[in-house]
C-alpha cells in the first residue's frame, strides 16, 4: 500500500553556479509530497497512521527548513538537490515502511520527484 502526506513550507535560497535571475537571493512557497509503502495491518486496517508520517516529516524537514536560507544547510540547493537532502533525512526512519516517493513543487507548475527504484 501506498501511503501520501503533503506539507508546504517557505525558504529562501540562490543558485550560486546558475547564470539567470535564480542566481539572485529569492524565495519560494515549497510543496511537499512523501510518499510511503507498506503492507497493510490487518489488526489496524492502515499501512501507517497519517499522524505519525506527519510527525517524522513535521520533525526532520519542515521545522529544519522553513523559513530557512536553504544555502546554509544545501550549497547548491536546486530543487533536485533539495529533495535529495529530504530523502536522506527520511530514509529508514520508519521501520514498517519504505520510503516510496519524494516530490517537491518549487512553484505551482515545477517539481522534481525522487522515487526509490
Amino acid at each position: 500500500m501506498l501511503v501520501t502526506k503533503e506539507f508546504t513550507f517557505d525558504s529562501a535560497h540562490n543558485l550560486p553556479n546558475y547564470h539567470g535571475k535564480c542566481e539572485r537571493l529569492h524565495g519560494h512557497t515549497y510543496r511537499l509530497q512523501v510518499t510511503i509503502s507498506a503492507p497493510v495491518d490487518a489488526a489496524t486496517g492502515m499501512a501507517l497512521d497519517f499522524a505519525i508520517l506527519g510527525d517524522l516529516v513535521e520533525r526532520e524537514v519542515v521545522a529544519v527548513l522553513d523559513h530557512r536560507y536553504l544555502n546554509e544547510l544545501i550549497p547548491t540547493s536546486s530543487a533536485e538537490n533539495v529533495a535529495i537532502w529530504i530523502w536522506d533525512k527520511l530514509k529508514g526512519q520508519l521501520p514498517r515502511a519504505k520510503l516510496a516517493e519524494i516530490k517537491l513543487w518549487e512553484t505551482p507548475t515545477s517539481s522534481v520527484t525522487l522515487r526509490d527504484e
